[in-house]
């Protein structure tokens, strides 16, 4: 089961790069086994075309390395505050791609200016409060976790699978690293199409896609009575790992 699931979470990565959310190392996939309550993440600062899936660092709960000779991400901390707090959560990604980090770095929320967005998120893409100097000044990664966790108390993390951490970069999650990796794709292509909206909005206010239409775009695709694409299988290619 590790076997694979370090191969998915190297899938996971080398995608990031393949999709160009990712410069240079800055960004890292992970991802979760609930069974054995074991995560394999990208190591630190490696370059991802000299990557493998042997490569993968496997980390317990604690960030204990359990398996493998490399340094786990700097952001270890962080997917394990995820994975801790997010139930059903087994797939977290970081990118600094630069649509979405533009709109953290300006502490904006992503609004929900039409359907595209609608499809893929419940509602605008949150943005986190600025960490406090103490926070930045000790466990400063999994702090970075701990404001985001702070943040989705009362919400739903599968409904709205990311966040903009003020003035740092996005993280996404979904039930599989892959899935993760699909909402990260997805959240830079509605930063870029809110920042092209708002542009076109010239002299006036851009409007957020009135609520009828959104719910009903997200419901069709993810709620009880979801009628949008195939019925999902029920093999473990369509959940957390287990």
């Amino acid at each position: 089961m590790l076997d694979a699931l370090k191969e998915d979470v190297w899938r996971a990565n080398r995608r990031l790069v393949d999709s160009g959310l990712v410069i240079l190392t800055w960004g890292n996939a992970s991802g979760f086994d609930p069974g054995s309550g074991l995560v394999a993440i990208k190591p630190s600062g490696v370059a991802y075309d000299a990557m493998t899936p042997a490569d993968m660092v496997v980390v317990d709960l604690d960030g204990k390395v359990v398996e493998g000779t490399l340094n786990p991400s700097s952001d270890t901390p962080t997917h394990l505050e995820f994975y801790r707090n997010f139930p059903g959560v087994c797939g977290a990604v970081h990118t600094h791609s630069v649509e979405a980090t533009a709109w953290a770095q300006a502490c904006r929320e992503i609004p929900c200016y039409g359907t595209t967005h609608a499809d893929q998120f419940h509602g605008p893409v949150p943005v986190t409060r600025y960490l406090t100097k103490e926070e930045v000044a000790e466990a400063y990664e999994r702090n970075t976790g701990r404001v985001i966790v702070e943040l989705f108390r009362g919400r739903d993390p599968l409904a709205q699978p990311g966040v903009l951490v003020a003035g740092h970069a996005p993280f996404t999650w979904g039930a599989t690293p892959e899935k993760a990796v699909e909402n990260a794709i997805a959240l830079e292509a509605m930063a870029h199409m809110a920042r092209l909206t708002e542009e076109l909005s010239t002299g006036r206010s851009a409007s957020p896609l009135p609520e009828y239409i959104s719910e009903k775009h997200y419901q069709r695709k993810h709620g009880p009575a979801a009628y949008y694409g195939q019925k999902e299988r029920t093999d473990d290619s369509t959940r957390c790992w287990n």
